[in-house]
């Protein structure tokens, strides 16, 4: 055999069967570079072992020669891939038959190599794997004031395509109130921008917006979208979170302090571990935790517990990096060079990490106004729980005396326990207030200084391996801790095998600033929320299956830009919106053009229009209403309050262990009601049906980008529904006291006043509805009775109706139609059509 091996070594590549090499090129090359070469390059050598020459398979590694060229049977390498040896590779994953045919073959053949096979970082540098690469440092191809203009122009000029002209100043300050506070701005502030002519203006409204609290609520939606996050768990049950909230409020903080983004990585994935006496860090964990998760009896704890750790590798790389992690979760990734074994490795950095509501005292910017009166209610509910328990055990214990007058103590105790007298209509009710004390009892934990957090393990760090197909039941080759390969600048791929500083190694790894991944998809996160689309359209996904940049040197050059600021996104928000493209009109002087040369707005000659998020149509009615809660420290952050919403909704029996989920209530006041979108509660498994419906994000699953959809219903919510009905009213009454309700209706609703031709028709349609409210008078809803829902007997299989506690205060009803006079009324009628027009629900 060693005559073969130098036979082989001597024949000059011209002479190697042309048959050998197109097997190379066709199927080995390709298989080598998706799956080998991450773990077997020349500086990684898993086993001391490389795969990146033909000289190196030779050679071999710990268990000797890899390759006999002419000698398939005696080669180790195939061997190890179909399966015949102790050793299978690669781990986990069996590769096709085809391919370890063309492996046999190819060896049979003398083995012939065309060229070296590229290592794990050569085999990404091309279009296909962009993101992988290192960060460019490209120059403006121009000077112009603004580099990203520079950038732009050139992909304009290439296209012939004339970018629109400047917006005018009414629609900038209109788009850049809505960009970074997700309201309108006031017609004061419209008028002090209008006339202030200075060229200092624009810079000066743009500081002043980043300066307002208002921006970190705006801007921390987003990156709320991203992870996903919620008050309750979902799934069958959907228990509270009572303390999630304060994640929610690290979030927005963190947005207004402009935090170092890479302090915001390494908080919210290591925290803990960075200093767990510090309660902020403690809060910026329950990233982790954002997930919906469910933990039951019925449940099986290593297959939750496996869910949790699939669910937090993926989401960790979706938001930090922007790849689909997922995907190497059962197999190779298929279209990315990320193989199983990085995934599992990735994930062995959260295997020591375990579930803790840990004790992180209250900081002073965290709101806490309410939190005697909100306590106070609950326990209200919680005492009226146990005097209907105490009510049912005492129909048992003296029906079950009056059936054995001789019965003991011990066996009157028995009966009051099991419940065995009550009828099927008393034992669901009986139920529904047993739920209720537990539900209630959690929920007032929102007020105690609690984090819903993380901790590390107490016990030995248990081992990680690869799961084929991603079954728990068969695992695979054991990994330890480490970062990708296909990313990584270091040559160090390892993370530490301690129990504690996994994930800090971890976090530090995707915030260092040559991790090309995390700040590209920063970058590209930002702009997207600036112009509706991302440089590259996909932001969860940079991958070779992600959509292309249309301005890759851009993208690059921004991202150096916000790596060198050290900083927040503050200043990432000032070197765009002081862009000639985010001032653009929405209007293209050669529409024909812009409609063949550009279809999809990729190269940003114009500021394309788009409708509003749903939180921001709900805080923009209020806001126009007059009814936004936001004057008060009040207002603004602590445990989310219940907007109403419609009742068929919110008194739908919702099944949650054996009895009924509580009906949902809106807040008691009007202030707690109509507070910001963001601070309202997030139930997975009830969500705002007006939020819902204009495309709001998902709970389940990271939002990166929003949908858009026109549906009917959308008509139905804003015309027909009775939030929107309700503000609309409120507007009318506020407009009614001034001396021009009309002009009132206009500043409130679009910050400017009506047209000649505009007024002209209100008037007439306002006058005419004037005569039919006139006619036609409003009454006072009638009062509700009871809730009573019904339930499936678990003893019977009967319907059963339980009636619905009581809230502990009573609901303060919004302004109604029979309060006010019929111009009131009619002059509502119009404020309703100004809240559905085009105008208020979008952005030019």
């Amino acid at each position: 055999m060693r005559g073969l091996v130098v036979l082989a070594l001597a024949i000059p590549l011209a002479a190697q069967t042309d048959e050998g090499g197109a097997i190379f090129r066709k199927h080995v090359a390709p298989m080598i570079q998706t799956k080998c070469v991450s773990c077997h390059s020349d500086k990684q050598r898993i086993s001391g072992f490389s795969i990146g020459s033909r000289e190196a398979l030779l050679k071999g590694g710990n268990r000797g020669s890899a390759l006999i060229p002419g000698s398939a049977k005696d080669s180790l390498l195939l061997a190890v891939l179909d399966h015949s040896h102790t050793v299978k590779m690669p781990p986990g994953a069996t590769l096709p038959v085809e391919t370890i045919a063309a492996v046999r073959r190819w060896i049979d053949l003398g083995a012939p190599w065309a060229n070296d096979v590229p290592s794990a970082g050569e085999a990404i540098a091309n279009d296909d794997r962009w993101a992988f690469q290192p960060i460019k440092r490209f120059a403006p191809p121009s000077k112009t004031a603004n580099p990203i203009d520079a950038f732009l122009n050139v992909k304009l000029a290439e296209k012939n395509l004339r970018p629109s002209p400047a917006a005018d100043r009414y629609t900038l300050i209109r788009r850049a109130t809505f960009d970074l506070w997700g309201l309108p701005p006031t017609t004061a502030e419209v008028a002090t921008f209008v006339n202030d002519q200075t060229p200092e203006a624009w810079n000066k409204l743009i500081d002043r917006l980043l300066a307002s609290p208002r921006y970190g609520e705006r801007w921390g939606r987003h990156w709320l979208d991203i992870v996903r996050y919620a008050d309750s768990s979902g799934f069958s049950n959907d228990f509270e979170r009572p303390n999630a909230w304060r994640y929610r409020d690290y979030v927005i903080r963190a947005f207004n302090t402009d935090k170092p983004f890479r302090d915001f990585i390494v908080e919210q994935i290591a925290g803990d571990e960075l200093d767990a006496k510090d309660p902020e860090k403690l809060v910026a964990t329950g990233f982790l935790r954002m997930g919906p998760w469910e933990q039951t009896a019925m449940s099986v704890a290593a297959i939750t517990r496996q869910e949790w750790l699939d669910d937090v590798t993926h989401t960790t790389a979706a938001t930090f990096l922007g790849i689909t992690l997922e995907c190497a979760r059962c197999h190779d990734h298929k279209f990315d060079p990320i193989p199983t074994k990085d995934y599992y490795s990735i994930q062995a950095a959260f295997a020591t990490t375990e579930f803790a509501e840990r004790t992180a005292p209250f900081q002073p910017s965290e709101t806490r106004v309410s939190f005697a009166e909100d306590r106070k209610q609950l326990q209200q509910l919680l005492a009226s729980n146990k005097t209907s328990i105490g009510e049912y055990d005492a129909i048992v214990r003296k029906r079950f005396f009056e059936q054995n007058p001789q019965a003991t103590a011990n066996e009157i105790a028995t009966a009051v326990r099991t419940k065995r007298l009550l009828t099927p209509e008393e034992f669901e009710n009986f139920k529904v207030f047993q739920k209720r004390e537990q539900l209630n009892a959690k929920s007032i934990e929102r007020y105690s200084p609690l984090a819903y957090s993380v901790t590390s393990i107490t016990k030995d760090p248990p081992e990680t391996f690869i799961l084929p197909v991603g079954n728990l039941m068969t695992p695979g080759a054991k990994v330890t801790p480490a970062v990708l390969q296909s990313a990584n600048w270091s040559g160090n791929t390892s993370l530490p095998l301690t129990i504690e500083g996994r994930r800090l190694a971890l976090a530090r790894w995707i915030a260092d600033p040559r991790n090309p991944l995390t700040y590209r998809t920063i970058v590209n996160r930002i702009w997207h929320n600036h112009f509706g689309q991302g440089i590259a359209g996909t932001p969860n996904d940079l991958g070779k299956m992600g959509k292309r940049p249309s301005h890759p040197e851009l993208l690059d050059y921004l991202s150096t830009v916000f790596l060198d600021n050290k900083t927040g996104f503050k200043e990432m928000h000032r070197i765009i919106m002081t862009s000639e493209a985010y001032q653009r009109s929405s209007m293209s002087p050669d529409p024909e053009a812009l409609a063949k040369l550009d279809p999809d707005h990729l190269l940003f000659s114009t500021f394309a229009p788009r409708r509003h998020e749903a939180e921001v149509i709900r805080d923009s009615i209020l806001f126009a209403a007059g009814e936004l809660s936001l004057d008060t420290e009040a207002d603004t952050g602590g445990p989310g309050t219940y907007p109403e919403i419609n009742s068929d909704i919110a008194n739908q029996p919702v099944q949650i262990m054996g009895t009924l989920m509580p009906a949902y209530r809106p807040s008691p006041t009007p202030r707690l009601r109509h507070r910001r979108t963001i601070y309202t509660y997030q139930k997975r498994n009830l969500a705002d049906p007006l939020i819902e419906v204009f495309n709001g994000p998902s709970l389940a699953e990271s939002t990166a980008k929003r949908d858009a959809t026109t549906i009917p219903t959308q008509a139905y919510a804003l015309m027909n529904g009775k939030f929107v009905n309700d503000m609309a009213l409120a507007l009318a009454a506020k407009s009614a006291v001034t001396t021009d309700p009309l002009a009132e209706l206009y500043s409130r609703a679009f910050q400017r006043p009506p047209t000649a031709s505009e007024r002209t028709l209100l008037s007439a349609h306002l006058a005419k509805r004037i005569t039919y409210h006139s006619t036609h008078s409003a009454t006072a809803p009638p009062s509700q009775p009871p809730l009573m829902r019904s339930i499936t007997s678990e003893l019977t299989g009967d319907s059963v109706m339980v009636r619905e506690q009581d809230p502990p205060v009573a609901i303060q009803p919004n302004l109604q139609p029979h309060e006010v006079t019929p111009q009131v009324r009619a002059l509502a009628d119009l404020a309703l059509v100004l809240l559905n027009s085009n105008e208020f629900l979008y952005r030019y």
